[in-house]
């Protein structure tokens, strides 16, 4: 009788075949979990960047110089000698700097120790000059630094005689306003066939 008893739990697997199962079960569990794991963090990861672009864009368009009203030039008769404009930021967004350039020797040019972080530049057909001396004055209401806030409009004076051509009639040319941050305001203009002091620019 004892002997039958012996072989009988001797035969009786039962107990290892659910030591295995409960094994291998614990093993899907650990795998299903790291990869849940590593999905979850890539996905958190994806969120972020794309958060930081969202972010990063939205910046941009509110560092964006706006321009606001017509690009009137004036000149001597012969050639245009400067450009007003007037500029605001896009959205009523992120401030900026508009401290003008220094041109201690009146060429037209900024001198290369200005401090200034608003570049501007003259192009066309047969020419390019970068960093022409430029003025910015507050219009209406507003703050009494050199700083653009939301709801400000200041009026730029762009110095055109240090654009290493003679701007005459008939003369189509392009001025770019690049801030620091944001996109480049680009104004493209031809000139009449006979030039006044004062005229608006189409």
């Amino acid at each position: 009788m004892l002997k039958r008893l012996v072989k009988t739990m001797r035969r009786d697997e039962r107990g290892i075949t659910g030591l295995e199962t409960a094994i291998i079960l614990i093993a899907f569990v650990v795998v299903a979990s790291v990869f849940a794991y590593t999905v979850l963090s890539a996905g958190i990861f994806s969120s972020q960047k794309g958060q930081e672009a969202v972010y990063t864009g939205l910046q941009h368009a509110r560092s964006t110089l706006l321009m606001k009203g017509d690009v009137v030039a004036q000149s001597n008769g012969n050639e245009v000698q400067s450009l007003v404009i007037c500029v605001a930021s896009a959205l009523n967004g992120e401030k900026i700097d508009l401290t003008a350039p220094n041109d201690s020797n009146a060429d037209g040019k900024a001198d290369g120790n200005s401090t200034n972080v608003v570049v501007v530049s003259y192009s066309s057909a047969g020419n390019r000059t970068d960093d022409l001396y430029w003025t910015a004055t507050l219009l209406g209401k507003g703050n009494p630094d050199q700083m653009l806030d939301p709801g400000e409009t200041f009026e730029m004076t762009i110095d055109l005689t240090g654009a290493g051509e003679t701007i005459g009639t008939y003369k189509t040319f392009g001025i770019e306003i690049k801030p620091p941050v944001g996109a480049v305001l680009v104004v493209e203009r031809t000139t009449p066939a006979a030039l006044s002091t004062f005229m608006i620019l189409h």
